[in-house]
């Protein structure tokens, strides 16, 4: 294989083992927060508010932090952010209410923005670019990894005392701040302008709207991160981690392999077929009354879910300056964690009122949104990169 199409680097594993951290402190907190919300005093709206504060805060600043991390060094903002929400561990070990939970939860989404733009667009650098969505796949395993694990230790450690959880959590984000601390700085090929940031600068519009695909189908991924434990509980399916299991597991066994093909025949042709699924696996999880039907709704959307990311990912970068790749990833990142934060919020709601197989019901509806959406206005905004 040529020197320049060469994925498997040190640098390359280094992110990988950076990005594993990241979600496996992010996933002991997400699914866990929500019981600890409960426990003091909240209801399932409430508890859905958590993750819907924290995704709507990164969302909002997601196009700020991602053009900043252009200008100032991916690999500062890295070790910055990491530290602010080491401390952010303090705050929820130190709560006795859920308000400061969801308070802090809106600084917690703020810095994890710029934590996700900048790993994205400094990893961006590293894959070859013949070999984006392969590489972002095998990028994604890590997260993967930490997902599949991550909810049970947390569950595990609450079960012991939410102090332990937060310690975890917190040590996690000192030992990825130990890591950020040594990469090397990267910045583009192409000069930045010094002056004041404007609007224009800070968010890459036609990447945001193509990308309010990403809203309408991560919607139904927020509810599921904050309530498929709940909703098995309810059922008596155990244990109450499984459906991330069983998501992980059909993730790690496609997901590079779909990466790979969707390099070689195009990006639009993979990313179509795995809207559809995420849409069919939400309607068999409105509808999994058992073990093996819960199983099976997180089998279709693993696929659907864990396919559709990198490739839509390496689809936009092919319509972006090198330039401007942090304010992209902001631009992704602003949708998908509106539609998380959405999702999470609004799956409580109707949760509260109708029960979560409505609110399945729903995520899967507004879903298959996505692809006649995508294929609207995707070839009337994008055009190939200027570089």
């Amino acid at each position: 294989m040529r020197g320049q199409d060469r994925l498997f680097t040190p640098g390359f594993f280094v992110m990988c083992g950076f990005n594993f951290t990241v979600f496996l402190s992010a996933f002991q907190l997400f699914p866990t927060a929500p019981f600890r919300i409960r426990d003091l005093g909240g209801d399932s709206f409430t508890a859905g508010l958590f993750l819907g504060f924290l995704t709507y805060a990164s969302a909002l600043s997601a196009p700020f932090t991602g053009a900043m991390a252009d200008r100032l060094g991916r690999r500062r903002m890295l070790l910055v952010c990491s530290l602010v929400i080491a401390a952010l561990s303090l705050g929820y070990a130190a709560s006795a209410s859920y308000q400061l939970p969801l308070a802090l939860a809106v600084l917690h989404g703020l810095f994890w923005s710029g934590l996700l733009s900048s790993s994205a667009a400094y990893m961006t650098g590293l894959i070859p670019e013949a070999r984006r969505a392969e590489g972002f796949g095998y990028w994604g395993i890590a997260t993967i990894l930490a997902t599949a694990v991550a909810p049970s230790l947390g569950l595990w450690l609450y079960r012991r005392g939410w102090t332990w959880l937060c310690a975890s959590t917190g040590l996690l984000n000192l030992a990825m701040a130990a890591i950020a601390a040594r990469l090397e700085e990267t910045r583009p090929a192409v000069h930045q302008p010094q002056g004041p940031l404007v609007l224009r600068d800070l968010i890459e519009w036609r990447v945001l709207l193509v990308s309010l695909t990403l809203f309408l189908y991560s919607f139904g991924y927020g509810g599921i991160t904050s309530f498929v434990a709940f909703f098995s509980h309810a059922k008596g399916i155990s244990p109450p981690g499984i459906y991330f299991t069983a998501f992980a597991v059909v993730m790690i066994a496609t997901r590079p392999f779909i990466g790979r093909f969707a390099d070689r025949v195009g990006y639009r042709r993979i990313l179509v077929p795995s809207l559809a699924l995420i849409s069919a696996g939400l309607a068999l999880l409105a509808r999994a009354d058992t073990r093996s039907a819960l199983i099976a709704s997180a089998v279709v959307f693993g696929i659907g879910f864990g396919s559709a990311y990198p490739v839509y990912v390496a689809h936009m970068l092919g319509r972006v300056a090198e330039s401007r790749r942090g304010a992209a990833f902001g631009g992704i990142l602003a949708a998908f964690d509106t539609g998380i934060g959405t999702g999470s919020i609004a799956t409580g709601f109707i949760a509260g009122r109708a029960g979560f197989p409505a609110a399945f019901a729903f995520a899967a509806a507004l879903s298959a949104l996505a692809i006649p959406y995508f294929l609207a206005f995707e070839g009337r905004i994008l055009t190939p990169a200027r570089r």
